[in-house]
């Protein structure tokens, strides 16, 4: 699963004026000028994973004719490889199926851009959330916000509120457990820089080191060749693994999303990315109008039957 350089643009800095004084109409024109610049400039971080402004963009400013995008015209959208389901259907981002697909293609009209106008480009996980500039304008990978992630590179609002899962083989002791406390003596597996790894460090605290995979492939060979006796990983994902990938495994169970407030993936664009709030309202509008809870409806299974870990 999915669980990045190149020169960054950068706005010119005005010039430092020859002369201390500006007469009145010089100044002005200074004032409509930077007035336009901060359209769909970087804005100060609310706390929430997007970079925010009190106001929203102006709508004329966050269409195709008006994002600084990568290549204009274009809106270049990052993602791992193997692209896996539910997220991805037949590991080809660009065929419109599987949720974060048609969620991109979504932000993608909300912004003014043409299915045609979708470039995807192959971005591994670790590399996406790393520092450096990117080839990329958005990413999408189930990367979850923190705030610490935040430090590398700008998010998005959050399009999709997520738990983390345990899976286990059907006929290991693992598959019996009812809370973290009956975990904590179990060999865990996660995918490194995750969010599951930091469930299995942070919540389960085993007695013994986790195993860490660069992939979620390396992590579901392990547990059917038994190096490991459970793995985590988000729950969508845990349920296609139990159904289509390896049907003598079980979600053990979910976690309860911690502090308050749901963990969510957000799209990740470069640090300061002068994209980020229009791209942040375009989620957000997503949202409003239930486009998101559609796709998420269409695409991803419902999380009723995985009891909650405590």
């Amino acid at each position: 699963m999915p669980v990045a350089n190149r020169p960054t643009r950068r706005t010119a800095t005005p010039a430092a004026p020859s002369t201390a004084r500006r007469t009145a109409p010089v100044a002005a024109c200074l004032a409509v000028l930077l007035a336009a610049a901060t359209g769909c400039a970087p804005q100060d971080d609310d706390g929430s994973g997007s970079s925010k402004s009190s106001a929203a963009p102006p709508a004329a400013a966050c269409t195709k004719g008006k994002l600084a995008t990568q290549v204009p015209g274009k809106l270049t959208v990052g993602t791992d490889k193997p692209a896996y389901a539910p997220w991805f259907q037949d590991d080809d981002p660009s065929n419109g199926k599987g949720f974060e697909s048609a969620v991109a293609y979504a932000l993608a009209e909300r912004l003014g851009y043409d299915r045609a106008d979708v470039a995807w480009q192959t971005v591994p996980f670790n590399t996406a959330v790393a520092p450096g500039t990117k080839k990329f304008d958005v990413d999408l990978n189930q990367v979850s916000v923190s705030d610490e992630r935040r430090r590398a590179v700008d998010f998005s609002s959050g399009y999709y509120d997520v738990r983390q899962a345990v899976i286990a083989l059907k006929d290991s002791p693992a598959a019996k457990a009812r809370s973290t406390a009956d975990l904590k003596h179990v060999k865990l597996g996660a995918q490194v820089g995750t969010t599951s790894l930091d469930v299995v460090n942070d919540v389960i605290k085993p007695g013994e080191r986790p195993a860490v995979f660069q992939k979620n492939d390396y992590a579901k060979t392990a547990l059917k060749n038994g190096q490991v006796e459970a793995i985590v990983v988000d729950l969508p994902t845990a349920f296609y693994i139990t159904s289509a990938e390896i049907q003598d495994a079980r979600i053990v169970g979910q976690f309860e999303a911690g502090g308050g407030k749901p963990e969510q993936f957000g799209l990740v664009l470069d640090k300061g990315s002068r994209l980020t709030s229009c791209v942040s309202g375009a989620v957000d509008s997503l949202r409003k109008d239930g486009t998101l809870a559609r796709l998420e409806k269409k695409w991803l299974s419902e999380a009723a039957d995985a009891p909650v870990l405590k």
